[in-house]
């Protein structure tokens, strides 16, 4: 039971990190729109772009993937049945490493296709060169859209969460009053008598 509980935290933990390859593919993809405009198609055939296509299902498969994890972590918020940590990161921080992490993908994958791929720069040219530099530019406004989307995820959660424990927090605050009869062979006398009564007796 245990072992299922840790490993559906760590999915839910590492949910966000499978929106990090559809941030690198826009990333890629807004570079070449940048730098090329109309001509990006032609421009993305002639450097051996083309295998990038067969990636567009998986990188909507790990979408649907993190969309999935979110509403099952919302789902559980409701319940009450979730804790989140909250982010150490400021939103600036947050968004400034999204972006650090999208840049150092794409000059990753632009290095390995200068190798491999037919037609493609090589080294730095094929990095930064012919347009490259628009990477960077592209990197933080794909990155904002990152932050923003983790950011408003766990303060949605949040909201959620705490407005599902407010029912549970008020019922235990709620005061008991209890009837306790002092001695149980003794009847039972009347509310007026008992000193219950909601007011006095009428005056005369």
């Amino acid at each position: 039971m245990n072992l299922r509980l840790e490993r559906g935290v760590l999915i839910r933990r590492l949910a966000p990190a499978a929106l990090m390859p559809a941030g690198a593919f826009a990333v890629h993809q807004l570079r070449y729109w940048l730098a090329f405009g109309n001509r990006t198609g032609l421009e993305l055939a002639a450097q051996g772009h083309s295998y990038l296509h067969s990636l567009v299902p998986w990188v909507v498969l790990l979408i649907a993937l993190a969309c999935g994890a979110f509403l099952l972590t919302l789902g559980r918020a409701l319940g009450g049945r979730t804790s989140l940590p909250r982010y150490t990161l400021s939103f600036c921080s947050l968004w400034l490493l999204c972006a650090a992490c999208l840049v150092a993908v794409y000059v990753t994958q632009e290095l390995l296709e200068g190798l491999f791929l037919t037609g493609h720069p090589g080294g730095v040219i094929g990095v930064f060169g012919y347009g490259g530099w628009w990477s960077i530019p592209a990197a933080l406004a794909v990155g904002l859209v990152l932050a923003a989307a983790f950011h408003g995820a766990r303060r949605v959660l949040h909201a959620v969460a705490e407005r599902a424990a407010q029912p549970a927090v008020l019922a235990a605050r709620a005061p008991v009053v209890a009837h306790v009869r002092l001695n149980p062979l003794l009847p039972a006398l009347a509310p007026l008598a008992d000193g219950w009564s909601g007011r006095g007796p009428p005056r005369g």
